[in-house]
């Protein structure tokens, strides 16, 4: 007797001992998920419960995260751009002191980090 799987035109293949069914991928395209949208994930599935699972269900979870991890990491890379700007964090400054630049710049990537968690990832 055929099992429901071999009924539906899918069969198995016998590597070694054992008989593996023949899986094929759906034509979904990778995704590449970065930092912003780890914790965005990691947020939803903590804080938002039905959300999470209804992207995942639908089949979209990566591609919103992707949206997202995009959106937040052009958002950092512009704010700490502006804030060094404003701060005149030069690269003179680089040349003649490198503590005090480096203090000032991970300055502003902290406070450009808090206020992408705050509009971005944790809403």
């Amino acid at each position: 007797m055929k099992s429901i799987y071999e009924r539906t035109g899918k069969g198995y293949t016998q590597q070694g001992d054992y008989l593996l069914p023949n899986l094929q991928l759906n034509g979904e395209p990778e995704y590449n998920i970065g930092i912003w949208g780890q914790r965005y994930r990691q947020h939803l599935k903590k804080q938002h419960k039905v959300i999470f699972y209804n992207y995942l269900t639908k089949g979209t979870l990566y591609q919103h995260l992707a949206e997202v991890d995009e959106r937040a990491e052009s958002m950092f890379n512009q704010l700490v751009k502006s804030l060094a700007e404003k701060e005149n964090i030069t690269e003179q400054l680089k040349e003649n002191d490198m503590l005090l630049w480096v203090k000032k710049m991970n300055n502003i990537r902290n406070r450009a980090m808090e206020i992408v968690n705050s509009e971005v990832i944790y809403v």
